[in-house]
């Protein structure tokens, strides 16, 4: 009996002394990610600075660019996988043949946009930009703001003059009096609006436009790695719960990695709905800025493309079948 008690407890201690089988761990994936300083590109920001992305499985290259049509043109240069863009130069590349998915919206604002103006100019209101210089990124919502605002007011582009600038030209333009006004977005637009001030006149619209900003991708990198897109949005959505228990602390982080003011990020914080979603206003959107595009001659398309075509549902749907609002 005393054999048999001793040789159960030799087994119960080699037992114990063996490894407990390893959890299987997904290989680390390296990949590229173009994005921007721009506040409409902070989930990306956060999930890099929380590490939300390495415990994804996911070796992260950063590209920061000053807007998100530049990053678009890293993906579709072969040079990121992933970029943070608004929906206008997606939705221009898609009239050029490009094969690209939206897999995620981050952000929707219809408070970003306008146009920011010199009051010395004799701008106090919209219908006073009729005949002046006033800024703009062509192939931007910059570009698509200001024809939106033009039309409420019952202007036309061919009663002002368009000055094409990039986002980072604009404030030295106004200020030196090469323009009256410029359309555009966070943070040069309040940035402007700082340095004018008392000179400056802010026209906004929230009725005519909402902006979103997107994660897209080459189709061909997405469907050749279905789970790295999983892992990335996974990354995004606990970026996203972060943002939504700890807007301070995202600030701070957000102040750190642009190397932007926190007092400027908080100013304009609330313009921003940060969620990861798909729903049906990216569609919407897209088909009117690409009747905006047709019918001010912006492209040699003359066919509306199917927009559903370029927004690839599957993966957030996996990972967070909720945030998928999407009708064909």
């Amino acid at each position: 009996m005393l054999k048999k008690h001793l040789t159960f407890i030799c087994i119960l201690v080699l037992m114990g002394c063996q490894k407990a089988p390893s959890p299987h761990v997904e290989p680390v994936q390296k990949i590229t990610v173009a994005y921007t300083y721009q506040p409409q590109s902070t989930l990306v920001h956060i999930a890099v600075a929380q590490g939300y992305f390495a415990e994804e499985g996911l070796e992260v290259k950063s590209l920061l660019h000053t807007y998100g049509k530049a990053a678009l043109q890293s993906v579709l240069d072969n040079q990121a996988d992933f970029a943070t863009v608004a929906e206008t130069p997606v939705m221009f590349s898609v009239l050029k043949g490009e094969k690209i998915f939206v897999i995620a919206n981050i952000e929707a604002s219809s408070l970003n946009n306008a146009v920011v103006a010199r009051k010395d100019a004799g701008i106090v209101t919209s219908r006073d930009l009729k005949g002046k210089r006033i800024g703009f990124t062509p192939g931007t919502t910059s570009d698509f703001f200001l024809d939106s605002l033009l039309t409420a007011n019952g202007l036309t582009r061919q009663e002002i003059q368009p000055v094409p600038l990039k986002p980072e030209e604009m404030q030295a333009a106004i200020m030196a009096k090469r323009v009256d006004a410029v359309s555009t977005w966070n943070y040069p637009l309040t940035l402007i609006e700082h340095q004018l001030h008392p000179n400056a006149t802010m026209i906004y619209d929230q009725e005519i436009y909402t902006e979103t900003f997107n994660i897209a991708a080459q189709q061909a990198f997405v469907k050749q790695h279905p789970e790295t897109v999983k892992r990335f949005l996974r990354a995004l959505i606990k970026a996203e719960h972060f943002v939504a228990q700890y807007p301070e602390a995202a600030q701070v982080i957000m102040s750190a990695a642009t190397k932007i003011e926190q007092r400027l990020i908080h100013q304009v914080w609330n313009a921003f709905n940060y969620r990861v979603v798909l729903d049906q206003t990216l569609l919407i959107t897209l088909e009117d800025e690409a009747r905006w595009a047709m019918k001010n001659k912006l492209t040699d398309q003359t066919i509306m493309p199917d927009y559903s075509h370029y927004i690839h549902t599957d993966s957030l749907r996996t990972v967070k079948p909720e945030a998928v609002n999407m009708h064909p």
